[in-house]
């Protein structure tokens, strides 16, 4: 029952203020004493800054309830009506995770919503009796918070004051978020000078509104991040038990760093450490800025442990079933008909073309491996590497039906989803002509082409089926320039390292992602083996087999291409020293796990002792792959690149 104390529907005049109101600034809240009206108040269940949770017993109802007030009484009669009408209104919210109230009204001149006990206790009390969840309990918990702050804030409400208690609990483990709306100070004035700088009022006070909300959801969000550390740490967070004055510490409005230790009650997998510390992290506009945003990065992991080390690979099979791995390119279709139908027609020559279109190339490579390895791994058949041999195996017939079978160009992205998955694809094409050219004397170059490409499966992967989630992956990977207000020769954020960055946004490795898709699609431990990226922040070693020398090979292509930031670097146009810096005198390498930087050392300088590399080398060869992606040609191998002499004369991974 939402509805005033007085049993007329009216509130009694005696609990409306007729004081002097009292200014916020100065108002202190008031020691109450063991009763509230008509509550007996048996305990304080929590308080905070902006408001106070006491566990009461309502004569009238022969029940326990739970009053939540605010911290300071309402200044004024127009004050006091606005929380009422907030909280009603916030009150009248109907979803599992968000707690319903029995009553909001006025008692004594203290505003309250009441909830009933049975609904549970409060997360505080939850925790005195059993502390330290697992990390798995903790996330289920905050998962089901963010359920129902997401719902709010699109519902146009902010809870204001999320903190221990007021979070419910009950037996069955389902927390609910209780007391929207209710903490002091809610309100958004209009500036005094309004009408003298002739602004429309109304349309000023949906603005500002609109802007209130938005800064109090994201608010709510880094709450629920300090919540996260909480329950993982079993401590407050800066030893601050009031979250609200705990976030106030944090940068821009404080000072101080917040991150996950290493000593916690319970080990902290990598993935959930770099989502609970993008909650915190020293900028603002890195963090989690919606409930929606947070709440799929901790489901994401919370699938992909849930279902282990299959995990990532269960979290893309219902899209891949739907609009496949990557949509096909534009008239590729057309393309391949018309050659298959041409009498004569070399195996190379439709090959060449094939290689051109990704989504293609992947489908052959599935179709032939899927079915070829389960037919004939008894045999010792190794998995089919190269696009001639998924040719002769399926033939021009199955060439046909694998292009007719994918899913047309754009498939279901929007233009700016389809214009960064095919800049991506330049990128990821680039790489592949790098590692041609970089490709010692001996090696196919197809595979070694494929080997680069297929170490970008997950990016590309993401880049199709989740663009927005890419988007922010590439934003936190770029270092962020220091605050305007920073004092003079404060250095810029470093960019994240692209594995906390892919847990931060999905909860699950892109790197993981991508060998879980190749896996399924039938290429073995040796595939899996070379499409994995050399780690950035271990030394490159002397390779000793054929599958360590195209993974290398295929590492510093990507690395070079990574490293060739200047504009031209996917267009072709001349380079402006940045790139040749990058490939040469020293390309960022950031740590794998975000704890600091590791030297900084050029792609040359990494890869000179395992393949002969120079920076000239380096350079060329990236030149040399510019012009393979405009004109579509295969590069030839560096001929001034010194020989290295290759662990087989006739390397296994080319035969294939």
């Amino acid at each position: 029952m939402l509805a005033p104390a007085g049993s007329n529907g009216q509130y009694p005049t005696t609990l409306i203020m007729t004081g002097p109101a009292t200014s916020s600034a100065s108002a202190r809240p008031t020691q109450l004493g063991r009763s509230l009206g008509r509550f007996e108040l048996l305990r304080l269940l929590g308080k905070s800054q902006g408001s106070m949770v006491w566990l009461v017993n309502d004569p009238q109802l022969h029940q326990e309830l739970v009053l939540t007030l605010p911290r300071v009484q309402p200044v004024d009669p127009a004050a006091l009506e606005h929380w009422l009408t907030q909280v009603r209104h916030a009150a009248r919210l109907d979803h599992p995770n968000l707690t319903q109230g029995v009553e909001v009204a006025v008692q004594e001149q203290w505003p309250f919503l009441a909830v009933d006990r049975s609904k549970g206790v409060t997360l505080g009390e939850w925790l005195a009796l059993h502390p330290n969840p697992s990390p798995i309990e903790a996330v289920g918990w905050v998962c089901q918070i963010l359920e129902g702050v997401a719902f709010a804030h699109e519902s146009g409400t902010a809870h204001h004051d999320l903190q221990l208690h007021s979070l419910l609990i009950n037996d069955a483990g389902r927390v609910q978020v209780m007391a929207l709306a209710t903490s002091s100070g809610q309100g958004t004035p209009v500036p005094a000078d309004a009408a003298k700088r002739g602004v429309d009022q109304s349309m000023l006070v949906e603005a500002d509104a609109l802007r209130a909300h938005r800064e109090a959801s994201e608010r709510d969000v880094l709450a629920c991040g300090l919540l996260l550390h909480l329950l993982l740490t079993g401590a407050p967070v800066l030893d601050e038990p009031d979250i609200a004055k705990a976030m106030l510490r944090l940068p821009p409005a404080g000072r101080d760093l917040v991150r996950l230790p290493w000593s916690t009650p319970h080990p902290i997998p990598e993935a959930l450490r770099a989502i609970a510390n993008r909650c915190t992290t020293s900028q603002d506009r890195q963090r989690y800025l919606s409930a929606r945003t947070f709440l799929r990065a901790l489901q994401g992991w919370l699938e992909a442990e849930a279902l282990g080390r299959d995990g990532p690979l269960e979290l893309m099979l219902d899209r891949l079933r739907t609009v496949g791995a990557l949509p096909a390119l534009p008239g590729m279709s057309a393309r391949v008909e018309r050659m298959a139908a041409m009498d004569g027609q070399h195996v190379e020559a439709i090959s060449h073309l094939i290689l051109q279109d990704m989504a293609l190339s992947f489908e052959l490579l599935r179709e032939v491996n899927s079915v070829h390895v389960q037919g004939t791994q008894a045999a010792g058949s190794a998995p089919v590497l190269t696009i001639r041999r998924s040719i002769a195996l399926v033939g021009l017939n199955g060439v046909r039906q694998a292009a007719n079978g994918l899913r047309l160009w754009p498939g279901p992205l929007s233009d700016a989803g389809a214009q960064a998955l095919r800049t991506l694809m330049d990128r990821v094409r680039l790489a592949g002509y790098t590692a041609q050219a970089l490709r010692p004397p001996g090696y196919d170059a197809e595979v070694v082409y494929l080997v680069a490409v297929l170490q970008n499966l997950g990016r590309l992967l993401a880049q199709y089926h989740f663009p927005d989630e890419s988007e922010q992956i590439r934003y936190l990977m770029h270092g962020t320039p220091a605050a305007a207000d920073a004092p003079s020769g404060t250095p810029a954020a470093p960019g994240w390292a692209e594995s906390d960055a892919s847990f931060a946004v999905l909860g699950i490795d892109i790197e993981a992602l991508g060998a879980a898709v190749a896996r399924h699609w039938g290429l073995g431990d040796e595939m899996l083996h070379m499409i994995r990226r050399l780690p950035k922040d271990l030394p490159v070693r002397t390779p000793d087999s054929d599958s360590d020398v195209l993974r290398i090979t295929a590492s510093a292509a990507n690395e070079a291409v990574d490293a060739a930031r200047s504009p031209g670097a996917i267009t072709g146009a001349a380079s402006d020293g940045r790139s040749d810096a990058a490939v040469g005198a020293e390309a960022p390498v950031t740590s794998k796990s975000s704890r600091g930087g590791t030297p900084r050392t050029s792609v040359a300088q990494r890869y000179a002792r395992s393949l002969g590399l120079t920076p000239r080398i380096i350079q060329e060869s990236l030149d040399a792959a510019r012009h393979a992606l405009r004109t579509g040609t295969t590069v030839q191998s560096a001929s001034s690149r010194p020989d290295v002499d290759p662990v087989a004369a006739q390397p296994a991974a080319a035969a294939s």
